[in-house]
């Protein structure tokens, strides 16, 4: 591989410009500096956070500011969106954008790096073509429907899947047996690649007859297994199904039943304890008639019926039986952080959203890319606590665990201390805000016990999922790094690793320019 510059100047301003992806470049990246500095809103209307990645593939060694620790030896995969405009198409929303995988290898000290594109049939046709012919989150396929038969068709494409997305540009995990899986909410994008060259291998088939059309794009993944939900639309509820590590076949676990409305509730993640599943029901439910109309509706895929309630279910792991469904007050959370058993009752810590949906207009792009980087357009979120008691009680309490303005009322992409996974525990690193912001441009380590934060913030800078990764042979909760890949306003990007404990700095590496906002990351140690 060829060794990328230690000093790195700005993007050139055709990086911030260009709408032309389809260029790969291996080997040493340079640069070029910009000869003045931008008015801070122009500069924040082409951040490189949400714009398109600048080439479809990068490879090379990364240089290191600071010190890594001898011990982090292993790979580190970040999925998300990396390109928004192809053609004259422009994408509407933060969600629509094409897979772009993002690796940074460490070993003894050193650090290597690559990006490329999750090679979908979406990506590869929209390629083709010069526009999507798939539905994205926000795009209907291949246009807005013109004539009854032209709804007729489009019902038929989404009913079947046939125009569902396989841009699986959500999350990416190991499953325990050396392959690697990159998913999205639909059931077909869900796609192998190869975790150091990050070829995209193909299709993960499924080897069982659960059928189904949709998926968590975040599932939970345990030692031995993969816990992950399929919406039913036509049950109106969702089959809890698991996956053992190194299978192909899912198996039911059971199956939930939502209370309200006429459709499911949309469910992106969930919690699992050590005996118990917990499947949120919250009132932005799948729009039934968005689909039969080939419409969007006013929340894009969803509709927003607080007075149909909001829910909280719970099902053992071992016997698929509902042990609990309890009604609680209205909420909106995108993540669970973690769930526990506490005596006669299960504790479930989100990222709540004040029962405001706003957040999903809050990343369309046009929002983002607002030239005012200061207007506060972000809306507030919290930690908030569910009780779900276990003895036939018939509701639940919903509360807040320390004051939001510790973490700034922004608290999103969470991450803990995998091996606390289902247990009770403390610290929760995730992305927060520093106020007034249109987007969460701070990193957080919450401390449950003492109710008080730690954050990191530089201006201009949009960092991302914040990824604990402990130290081998620790015993503290938060003996570790935290792995964030930030991109700057200037047009720089690099990985920031905070040491998990006093959440101080201890090393940059360098990226050859700033990338794209990506959404989930995981782990992979050396020789595992």
């Amino acid at each position: 591989m060829a060794t990328y510059p230690s000093t790195l100047g700005a993007a050139p301003k055709s990086f911030f410009l260009s709408n032309s992806l389809f260029n790969i470049s291996l080997g040493t990246a340079t640069p070029s500096r910009i000869s003045s500095v931008k008015a801070a809103g122009e500069c924040w209307t082409k951040h490189p956070a949400w714009t398109n990645v600048r080439q479809e593939r990068w490879e090379g060694h990364l240089a290191v500011e600071g010190h890594l620790p001898t011990w982090l030896n292993g790979t580190y995969l970040r999925n998300g969106p990396g390109l928004w405009e192809v053609g004259d198409h422009s994408s509407h929303h933060i969600f629509d954008g094409y897979a772009t995988l993002v690796r940074i290898s460490f070993r003894r000290g050193c650090a290597t790096g690559a990006h490329r594109q999750v090679e979908s049939d979406a990506y590869k046709a929209a390629r083709a073509h010069g526009r999507p012919l798939h539905r994205e989150f926000s795009q209907l396929c291949p246009s807005e429907p013109g004539t009854l038969l032209d709804r007729v068709r489009d019902v038929v494409g989404l009913a079947s899947g046939t125009l569902l997305t396989d841009n699986a540009n959500v999350s990416v995990l190991p499953l325990g047996d050396g392959r690697v899986l990159c998913l999205t909410e639909a059931t077909k994008g869900s796609v192998l690649i190869d975790p150091e060259t990050l070829d995209t291998i193909g299709k993960f088939r499924y080897a069982d007859r659960l059928w189904g059309l949709l998926q968590s794009a975040h599932p939970v993944v345990t030692g031995n297994e993969l816990l992950t939900l399929l919406p039913d639309m036509f049950r109106r509820g969702h089959r809890v199904v698991r996956m053992a590590a190194g299978s192909n076949e899912r198996k039911m676990v059971g199956r939930v039943h939502c209370r309200g409305g006429q459709a499911p509730g949309w469910v992106h993640s969930f919690a699992v304890t050590e005996k118990y599943i917990v499947v949120p029901e919250m009132p932005l439910r799948y729009s039934l008639a968005g689909v039969l109309k080939s419409q969007m509706t006013p929340w894009y895929l969803f509709d927003w019926l607080p007075e149909s309630g909001s829910y909280m279910h719970a099902i053992c792991r071992f016997t698929g039986k509902t042990v609990a469904s309890v009604e609680v007050p209205p909420f909106m959370a995108l993540h669970f952080i973690n769930a526990y058993e506490q005596g006669d009752a299960i504790i479930a810590d989100c990222c709540e959203y004040y029962a405001d949906p706003s957040v999903i207009k809050a990343l369309a792009l046009r929002r983002l890319r607002s030239p005012g980087m200061n207007n506060d357009a972000f809306p507030d979120v919290r930690v908030a606590r569910f009780s779900i008691p276990l003895d036939g009680t018939l509701m639940g309490e919903l509360e807040t665990v320390l004051d939001p303005e510790v973490h700034g009322r922004g608290v999103e992409m969470p991450s803990i201390n995998p091996a606390y996974q289902g247990k009770e525990y403390r610290y929760v690193y995730a992305c927060s805000a520093r106020r007034p912001c249109n987007f969460l441009n701070c990193l957080t380590k919450i401390d449950l016990g003492e109710k008080e934060a730690k954050n990191w913030h530089e201006l201009g800078s949009v960092p991302s999922e914040p990824f604990f990764v402990a130290r081998p042979g620790g015993s503290d909760e938060d003996d570790g790094v935290v792995i964030s890949i930030v991109s700057t306003m200037e047009g720089d990007g690099y990985a920031l690793l905070l040491d998990a404990m006093t959440f101080q700095e201890i090393a940059r590496v360098r990226l050859p320019y700033g990338l794209p906002y990506g959404f989930h990351g995981c782990w992979i140690p050396e020789n595992v």
